[in-house]
């Protein structure tokens, strides 16, 4: 009889994210503070930026007391030269999380080129120069990295009253998978997270008109909106070594919003 031979099974690829570094942007509040404290949590230090110094300031000591590093940078990310700025006073930016963003809801005959320029500068151009700014960074020090641009289920869809935000994350969609393509020689990948409507500050409002509730929820075959919580994990994934062959892809967190 044989000897029985010693299976190895093989390991599970380490969500930690030890000895790196993450810039969150719209970190302040919502999805962003939620981003904030799962990277934290994993180890990383965590940027967290926004205009509002208070807000980070107060997730920024949160972390702290919990054992994570973070630290608060005040910035307008569709500044680009402050951008510039802030980030050559950093370490380099492992992970990179385009967070911040905004919407205007309404009619195509009623969007003003003042509407336009807020939506399409902070969603898009904001996100693409800061981004730049990331990469051109990595490159020069011969180092991976992670891009996580927060897109929407906007971004693979269309809703009536959002031409505008519904252009921007098709944009930002079709931005990320050339990033995937141009930087994956560099060990840089880039991925979306296209999220449902999430509750949030930023939602709230909307989310709070019962007919408008109702008709979401129409949309979505689970039968409930998100959460920040339900996004975590998504990008922890994304963030890790556990999607080091996963570029250039959209994670649906959708509750099958655009399946049905």
């Amino acid at each position: 009889m044989a000897p029985e031979q010693t299976l190895i099974l093989p390991q599970t690829p380490s969500f930690r994210l030890d000895g790196k570094t993450a810039l969150v942007t719209g970190a302040g509040r919502g999805i962003g503070l939620a981003f904030s404290a799962t990277l934290a949590s994993a180890g990383a230090h965590v940027l967290a930026a926004a205009r509002t110094t208070s807000e980070i300031g107060n997730l920024v000591s949160a972390i702290k007391k919990t054992g994570g590093s973070a630290e608060a940078i005040t910035l307008d990310v569709t500044d680009t030269d402050a951008v510039r700025r802030a980030l050559a006073d950093q370490l380099p930016v492992d992970i990179l999380v385009n967070n911040a963003g905004t919407n205007r809801l309404k009619p195509l005959t009623e969007v003003s080129e003042e509407d336009y320029d807020a939506v399409s500068g902070l969603n898009m151009r904001a996100v693409f120069f800061l981004t730049q700014a990331v990469v051109r960074r990595l490159i020069a020090e011969t180092r991976g990295g992670s891009i996580i641009n927060i897109s929407s289920q906007m971004g693979h869809v269309g809703l009536g009253n959002r031409t505008l935000y519904c252009s921007t994350k098709h944009a930002l969609e079709g931005f990320t998978k050339a990033l995937a393509v141009e930087l994956a020689p560099f060990g840089i990948r880039a991925n979306t997270i296209a999220p449902t409507f999430i509750e949030t500050p930023m939602t709230e409002p909307i989310l709070a008109d019962p007919a408008f509730r109702a008709e979401v929820l129409c949309r979505i075959p689970v039968g409930r909106v998100g959460r920040p919580e339900d996004l975590m994990s998504s990008l922890l994934y994304l963030a890790s070594d556990s999607s080091s062959l996963v570029t250039g892809t959209s994670l649906r967190v959708d509750g099958g919003y655009t399946a049905a």
